[in-house]
């Protein structure tokens, strides 16, 4: 295992409450996979034996989290994204047969070495942003062997590429067609079949719900995350997307690790969100890409002290973006986030919608080594500019990545 001292490097450690938490002209220690030790240069433990590197001053930071993404599928909606600019809204393609429907079609077709195939390529796009950890969630399979089918698959890229990758559970993405017109009989199917088989076969690590107009109802959506929860699982929601059906402040109230997407969010609601300790998860690339006017309640989100995490929600209708970093930009400047907030939202706040805040996330003494050197020396550079990638080296669990 790597024994390695970042020499003459500036922290961002995102360890306290607030900020970056930036330790200027400082180093770091990695033994045995783990943070061993940081502070100021002049106080560094000098030992035989351990390579150590002078980075100039460059920016060390924990590595990217990606807390929310659709990385498996078969197909593309290019077509739909076109159809949007013409005039036609989210809704009314999916109650054409299209949206979600569109990817299910084409993902159950697929085999897992073809579905395998398709997400490497989007998972290089990540690796390559600085990304160390990535959810990737199931729901374009809506059946008990597609859905399987789709968590394999998610492991297998984290095997492949040495990636820590979490699995979620969203059978309740949609309403498959087979089921139109009876979705309390679908929801039976995922809570006593695909959910119990997905968590027999240690698929899963978590369960999220979509609970939406277009979706199920925040009746239909407890039942599933009751179930999850009867297994022993942890559970998430995408919820107050398009509308307000209450589904953030019901997950919140039964402990959800996160709730995502948030834009009809009430400011009134945050303070359940915060009870609950609930993580935020704000997703800036769907609401560019559909053209959303909505903004989430930042502000309600900031003064009830609602941790605040961002995703690239990967997938390829509403948010076919695989940059975090882009991610970053987009919530400054769509959302008017901080810098600093931004950089949390990917670091520690999204290790904590993971529930991985006590392995992950930030710098400090105990965690997993999972870091990036940036060929910048101030953290606001990572969301400032657009198109240019500063990733200069990134190490994972105490070995530096090739690739």
């Amino acid at each position: 295992m790597t024994r390695f001292l970042f020499d003459n490097v500036n922290l961002a450690c995102v360890d306290g409450a607030a900020g970056y938490g930036l330790r200027e002209a400082a180093a770091l220690l990695v033994e045995d996979g783990h943070i061993a030790w940081l502070g100021a240069r002049a106080d560094c433990p000098v030992e035989q034996g351990v390579e150590r590197q002078d980075f100039g001053g460059r920016l060390l930071t924990p590595g990217l989290i990606d807390c929310h993404t659709h990385l498996v599928y078969a197909g593309d909606r290019a077509s739909e994204f076109e159809q949007r600019l013409e005039g036609a809204s989210y809704t009314e393609i999916a109650a054409a047969g299209g949206g979600i429907l569109s990817t299910v079609t084409a993902t159950r077709a697929a085999s897992e070495a073809e579905l395998l195939a398709a997400a490497q390529q989007r998972l290089r796009a990540l690796l390559a942003d600085g990304v160390t950890t990535l959810e990737i969630k199931s729901g374009y399979g809506l059946d008990v062997d597609s859905e399987l089918k789709m968590l394999r698959v998610a492991r297998r890229l984290g095997e492949d590429f040495d990636v820590r990758v979490t699995t979620t559970f969203l059978g309740a993405h949609a309403l498959p067609p087979e089921y139109e017109g009876r979705a309390d009989d679908y929801i039976d199917l995922v809570c006593e079949q695909m959910l119990p088989r997905a968590q027999a076969e240690g698929l899963v690590d978590a369960v999220d719900v979509f609970i939406e107009s277009i979706a199920f109802s925040r009746e239909q959506g407890e039942r599933v995350l009751a179930a999850a929860q009867a297994l022993g699982l942890p559970i998430k929601a995408h919820a107050e997307q398009l509308s307000d059906l209450g589904g953030a402040v019901m997950a919140a109230g039964r402990g959800a690790l996160s709730v995502d997407h948030l834009e009809y969010l009430e400011a009134g609601d945050c303070g359940t969100l915060a009870a609950g300790g609930s993580v935020a998860v704000l997703l800036p690339g769907a609401f560019y890409v559909l053209g959303e006017t909505q903004l989430p309640p930042v502000d309600a989100l900031r003064e009830h002290g609602v941790p605040i995490a961002l995703a690239t929600d990967a997938n390829p209708g509403s948010s076919p973006i695989h940059s975090l970093q882009l991610i970053m930009n987009m919530a400054c400047t769509l959302f008017r986030l901080t810098p600093a907030e931004a950089l949390r939202g990917v670091t520690i706040n999204a290790a904590r919608a993971l529930g991985l805040e006590t392995e992950t996330g930030s710098l400090e003494v105990g965690k997993q080594a999972d870091l990036v050197v940036w060929d910048v020396t101030e953290p606001a550079m990572l969301s400032y500019r657009v198109g240019v990638n500063p990733r200069l080296a990134v190490m994972q669990g105490g070995e530096w990545r090739r690739s």
